[in-house]
């Protein structure tokens, strides 16, 4: 109840990035009852549309765990712990509200996809994708209620574990892990092949260890930045990069990865390929992912601006001009810019390689 209370007070760019969060979930839950209509339907070949499908699932959780870490309703103040409302209960307060985001998409998802078969008439485009979403076919009702299912609790399980009172690690000390993790996936890709069941789980490995690798490399980007007798701006722009680096890498690595498979898959069309593992649903499926990781690479970066607020203030105060800060903003932006585009391009070139050897 104290969470639907917060969530209902919420200012409107809250409630907008909660809505986001919604309408991620509901984009997965209809291809999640999509694959599930066509195993009924056509069971063979229907292990390696699962798997695929668990990637939008991925991107979503990411992005219900950003908007969950930059909720004021989930953020300690002063005298919280006097009123019952220590880190515990926040974290709590965070789960349950990202449950109720993704639960309202799962609902949709549900409704929509019913309308769109026939099963749900009196209303316009009432069946309208009929053939597509296999309406021929009865759907399991336990079936798609758990499958819908999927998406709230492992969001809500995601930011109760990603909010829980902790120490972050080292930029320095996921790097290896990152790097070892990208690696391993690249390999699974070439393993399987362009047709293989094991290709979701390459890309994932993949995805994985860049946004593993990611705050090390925006720590990088910190250190090269201030390197070389730096001045007041650049000094300025390379600290803050390497303290948002933990918190802005992570995204960042998952753009990169994104951008990645975007690139091999162009490079390889036709049939047997990656370059259509759920049919008809592909491109909503890609867009979907695409979506959800710039939009949670914005949220992050409004997290670092909350953090940020206060050293933000005191160095207006000590008469430092506006433009100075607005310019080491950029400078930050465009150091991550020239780090990210050449990992993209090359982990795509290592991806279409192990894809076509």
């Amino acid at each position: 109840m104290l969470a639907l209370r917060l969530a209902r007070g919420s200012r409107p760019l809250v409630q907008l990035r909660r809505l986001l969060v919604a309408a991620a979930s509901a984009g997965t839950g209809f291809l999640l009852l999509y694959v599930l209509a066509g195993a009924v339907a056509r069971p063979a070949g229907s292990f390696p549309r699962l798997l695929w499908a668990l990637v939008p699932l991925a991107a979503t959780v990411h992005l219900a765990v950003a908007v969950a870490r930059t909720d004021p309703a989930t953020r300690p103040r002063a005298g919280m712990d006097a009123v019952g409302l220590g880190p515990v209960r926040l974290t709590l307060v965070a789960a349950v509200s990202t449950a109720v985001s993704c639960t309202l998409g799962s609902a949709l998802a549900l409704a929509a996809f019913l309308h769109l078969r026939g099963d749900l008439g009196g209303l316009p485009f009432d069946g309208a994708a009929a053939p597509l979403l296999y309406a021929d076919r009865p759907l399991p009702v336990a079936a798609a209620l758990t499958l819908l299912a999927v998406v709230p609790l492992t969001a809500s399980a995601a930011a109760a574990l990603a909010l829980r009172p902790h120490t972050p690690p080292s930029p320095h000390a996921v790097l290896p892990w990152g790097l070892a993790l990208t690696v391993c996936g690249l390999a699974v890709e070439g393993y399987a092949g362009r047709g293989g069941a094991a290709l979701p789980a390459g890309w994932v490995l993949t995805a994985l260890g860049l946004a593993l690798a990611g705050p090390g490399l925006a720590y990088a980007c910190g250190t090269l930045v201030q390197a070389a007798r730096p001045g007041a701006l650049r000094l300025l722009a390379g600290r803050a990069l390497q303290e948002e680096a933990p918190r802005i890498g992570r995204p960042l690595g998952v753009l990169c990865a994104v951008g990645a498979a975007a690139l091999s898959a162009a490079g390889l069309p036709g049939p047997g390929g990656p370059g259509a593992p759920l049919g008809p649903l592909t491109g909503p499926a890609c867009a979907l992912v695409a979506l959800c990781a710039v939009a949670t690479l914005l949220t992050s970066a409004v997290e670092v601006r909350q953090t940020r607020s206060a050293a933000r203030a005191a160095l207006l105060d000590l008469g430092t001009p506006g433009a100075v800060l607005r310019t080491a903003a950029g400078v930050r932006a465009g150091a991550l810019l020239a780090a990210c585009l050449p990992v993209s391009w090359g982990v795509a070139q290592l991806t279409s390689l192990a894809l076509t050897r």
